[in-house]
């Protein structure tokens, strides 16, 4: 499974871009076809539950998550538990040098639905999606 590494310069302080990284509805928000629902209410912490639904109509299919380790506000690792996509993922935060934060998002996906060889593929795709959720989710 190739790993999504991901790392976006802020100027927000890591309070706030914890504070916007860990809201799981605007995840859903920054995804096309993609709406989140929280199954565990806030205030998040490890045990969290959530699902990204992807889709139109009657042709969806949910991505199960759950929050394993949360340190607020420096890391939050994700573990992807549905049929459909496994996985795992990571935001941590570092304080800048200079001010604001550095953000690094790590991920590993898998389509169950897809063979082997189009990871790398798969693995393309996400850097693009995320990566333009992450800048959204960090816009000031």
């Amino acid at each position: 499974m190739p790993a999504i590494r991901i790392i976006r310069d802020t100027t927000l302080t890591p309070a706030e871009a914890w504070r916007r990284l860990t809201d799981w509805e605007r995840h859903g928000a920054q995804v096309p076809l993609t709406r989140t629902v929280v199954e565990t209410p806030p205030p998040t912490r490890a045990g969290t539950r959530f699902t990204a639904r992807t889709g139109v109509g009657r042709i969806t299919f949910d991505d199960p998550m759950e929050v394993v380790r949360w340190e607020p506000p420096r890391l939050v690792r994700l573990e992807k538990r549905g049929h459909v996509v496994t996985g795992w993922a990571e935001i941590e935060l570092f304080p800048a040098p200079t001010g604001g934060t550095e953000v690094h998002w790590r991920e590993e996906l898998r389509l169950r639905a897809l063979p082997r060889f189009l990871d790398p593929l798969t693995a393309v795709a996400g850097r693009v999606l995320f990566g333009r959720a992450l800048t959204r989710l960090l816009r000031p």
